[in-house]
């Protein structure tokens, strides 16, 4: 069994295992157990009642978050002729075609988050097995296979979450900063599980959001009170 540290077990001891806290409470404890020297990253995690296996259980989509992530985020672009001015125009860290398909191919990976016209695809999908596995590939499904060029871009710069259920049914997602302050992730993880609630599968039955819990990049989770969800959808 992994040894817990001093900090964590600290922060461990401040938590009610037993209880399922509101939003609120939650958000309010957040800075107490968050005790790395760096400004961590908030993660919401849902545990969903969906059969993954199943191909329309699968529960995959983004979300621009209202406040964004606090962090950079380096987009390329895989477009050309004016879709490639308009993602230079919008803020994209490198644009380009098939240069930009070599230099993956040799081993270059410094971005982020990457997006391609419909276009471009049929070249792009060569660097399926190298962007696949990294979740870097271009995907329709959440919006990175698109010619709305300067919104999608300006929305990847903000902190765009892409999130994906696992094979357990579990999500996880980024929602922010612990600087953020209680207001502003507050916005954000209403704003994801509002998006979550409307990508719930038709052929999910019974209870969709059957468990939920925040944790900062070092901390344990906190969970939160599923009716809180409940509410939301109201």
């Amino acid at each position: 069994m992994t040894k817990k540290s001093k900090k964590y077990s600290e922060a461990l001891s401040k938590i009610d295992r037993e209880k399922r806290y509101s939003l609120d409470e939650a958000l309010d404890l957040l800075p107490q157990i968050s005790f790395a020297k760096f400004d961590e990253t908030v993660e919401l995690a849902l545990k969903l009642g969906v059969d993954p296996r199943h191909a329309d259980q699968v529960v995959r989509g983004s979300v621009a978050l209202p406040n964004g992530l606090g962090k950079q985020v380096k987009v390329l672009v895989f477009a050309k002729g004016q879709k490639e001015k308009e993602a230079q125009d919008a803020g994209a860290d490198y644009v380009g075609a098939e240069d930009l398909i070599e230099k993956i191919q040799k081993g270059w990976l410094d971005f982020d988050k990457a997006i391609s016209t419909p276009d471009m695809m049929g070249a792009v999908s060569k660097l399926g097995k190298i962007l696949g596995p990294r979740g870097l590939m271009p995907n329709p499904k959440v919006g990175t296979v698109t010619f709305d060029m300067a919104k999608t871009v300006k929305e990847m710069k903000a902190g765009r979450v892409e999130f994906r259920v696992d094979k357990a049914g579990n999500l996880h997602a980024p929602v922010g900063k612990v600087s953020f302050g209680k207001e502003k992730l507050f916005e954000n993880i209403n704003a994801l599980i509002d998006t979550v609630i409307r990508l719930k599968p038709a052929a999910s039955k019974g209870t969709y959001i059957k468990g939920i819990a925040i944790s900062t990049t070092m901390s344990p989770g906190i969970k939160i009170d599923p009716t809180y969800v409940r509410n939301l959808t109201k």
